[in-house]
C-alpha cells in the first residue's frame, strides 16, 4: 500500500535515493540542490543505507568520482545546479560518450550571470546535447517518480546512457507537498540489482574506459550514442507501463491536459504547468472555450513524432521556453517543436514565448493572455514577433 507523506521535492529525491541505495554518491554543495546530499549523508549517518559518500572539493570532482565510480561497476550517481553543472561540463560529454549508466539530480536554476539563484531552466537547456537523457517533472510526486525510473533506464543494456532528472529549483525542490510513496519492496523490484556487462575491476575482462579516438573511431562512437537515445524511447515508456502498474499513475513523453477537442494550445516544460493547468481549467468553465495544455516530460530523447502527432492539427500554438539560446529565432523548446511541426506538415501556426527567466513568477493571468493572442493569430494568421517575453518590464 502506498505511503502517505509530506515532502519537498529535495526530499522526495533524497528519499528515492535512500530506497534504491546506490553504492557510491559524490557530491559538492550548491544552492539549489544541496539538500539532496545533506539528507542521504544523514541516511548514511544513521546507518539507513551503506552508499559511500565522498566528499570532494568542486562539482568537477564530484562528477568526475561518480564518472570513475560507474566504470569500476559500481551504481553511482550525483546532484548539483545552475554553475555546479557548468563546472561538470567536461565530464557530462565523457560520461556519455563512455555510456555510463549514472543519473545526475539536477535542480534547475539561472545561469550566471547575472548572478540568480532561482528557477529556470539554462541550466540543462545548456547541456541537451551532451548525450544525456532529459526528463523534467512538474510536481514533487512526478520527481520522485522520475528519480525511481532513471536507474533502470540508464541502465538497460539497450541504452546505456546517463540520465538527468530534473525539477524547478525552489518552487518544487523545496515546496512540501503531499506525495505518494512506493514501499521499499517495490522499489527493489523495479530498480533491481546492478550487474554491470563491461567494467574497470573485473580482472577477466582488461578493459580502457575513455581512451583517446582517433579520427577513424570517433564519429561511429557518436552514431552509437544516437542509436541508444533511439532505443531509450522504447525503454522509457515501457519503465512507464510498469510502473503505472505498479502504482496506477501514468507517464509517458509528455502529458496531454485537456487536449481532445483543444484548438488553443501551450507547450511547456516543468513546474509552470500547474499554473496553466488552473488557466485552462479557469478559461473552459468560464468561456467553454477549447483550450489545452501540452507538457513536456523527456525533451531528451525528444519524442518529435508523438508530439507532432498530438500537436498538428491545433489551429495555433504556444510554446514557452524557461531559458534563452540567443540564437535570434527562438528558444530550444521552440526550436524542437516547430521543426517537429514542420516535419509534419502541420498548418498550425506557431509562436514561440521566454518566461520565469531567473524565477520570474508567470501566473495565471499571464497565461490567459497568452490563449487570447492565440486565437488572435489564428484568425489574423499573423505574426509580428515569432517569439516575446512573458512578464518583461517597460523600459519607461
Amino acid at each position: 500500500m502506498a505511503i502517505r507523506e509530506r515532502l519537498s521535492g529535495n526530499e522526495a529525491v533524497a528519499y528515492a535515493i535512500k530506497q534504491i541505495n546506490p553504492d557510491v554518491m559524490p557530491a559538492f554543495p550548491i544552492t539549489p540542490s544541496t539538500e539532496i546530499p545533506q539528507y542521504v549523508a544523514n541516511y548514511i549517518a544513521n546507518g539507513d543505507i551503506d552508499t559511500e559518500f565522498i566528499h570532494v572539493e568542486s562539482e568537477h570532482s564530484a562528477m568526475s568520482a561518480t564518472l570513475g565510480a560507474s566504470a569500476a561497476g559500481a551504481r553511482a550517481l550525483t546532484a548539483t545546479s545552475s554553475c555546479g553543472m557548468a563546472l561538470m561540463w567536461e565530464e557530462l560529454y565523457v560520461a556519455a560518450s563512455d555510456r555510463l549508466p549514472i543519473v545526475l539530480a539536477l535542480v534547475n536554476r539561472a545561469l550566471t550571470g547575472p548572478i540568480n539563484i532561482n528557477a529556470d531552466h539554462s541550466d540543462s537547456m545548456g547541456a541537451r546535447d551532451s548525450g544525456w537523457i532529459q526528463i523534467y517533472a512538474e510536481s514533487n510526486q512526478e520527481v520522485y517518480d522520475n528519480f525511481l525510473q532513471a536507474f533502470p533506464i540508464a541502465e538497460d543494456p539497450r541504452v546505456h546512457l546517463p540520465v538527468m532528472i530534473c525539477q524547478d529549483g525552489f518552487i518544487t525542490s523545496h515546496g512540501v507537498e503531499n506525495i505518494l510513496l512506493v514501499e521499499d519492496e517495490k522499489v527493489r523490484e523495479l530498480v533491481g540489482e546492478y550487474h554491470p556487462e563491461h567494467f574497470l575491476l573485473n580482472s577477466g575482462e582488461p578493459m580502457a574506459v575513455g581512451p583517446y579516438a582517433v579520427s577513424n573511431y570517433y564519429m561511429e562512437t557518436k552514431r552509437a550514442q544516437r542509436e541508444a537515445m533511439i532505443n531509450a524511447k522504447t525503454v522509457i515508456l515501457e519503465l512507464a507501463a510498469k510502473f503505472e502498474k505498479m502504482t496506477g499513475r501514468h507517464y509517458g513523453f509528455f502529458e496531454e491536459y485537456a487536449m481532445e477537442d483543444a484548438e488553443y494550445v501551450i507547450v511547456l516544460i516543468g513546474s509552470a504547468a500547474g499554473t496553466c493547468k488552473a488557466a485552462v481549467d479557469g478559461i473552459r468553465q468560464s468561456t467553454g472555450k477549447k483550450v489545452g495544455l501540452c507538457k513536456i516530460r523527456v525533451f531528451r530523447p525528444f519524442p518529435e513524432e508523438e508530439l507532432a502527432r498530438a500537436l498538428k492539427d491545433r489551429r495555433a500554438i504556444a510554446i514557452l521556453d524557461r531559458s534563452e539560446m540567443f540564437s535570434a529565432t527562438g528558444g530550444p523548446l521552440g526550436a524542437e517543436v516547430r521543426a517537429a511541426l514542420q516535419s509534419a506538415g502541420s498548418r498550425a501556426e506557431a509562436v514561440n514565448y521566454f518566461y520565469g527567466l531567473g524565477g520570474r513568477d508567470i501566473t495565471v493571468q499571464d497565461f490567459e493572455r497568452v490563449y487570447e493572442r492565440l486565437e488572435e493569430i489564428a484568425v489574423t494568421r499573423e505574426i509580428p514577433d515569432m517569439y516575446e517575453y512573458i512578464g518583461l518590464r517597460s523600459r519607461s
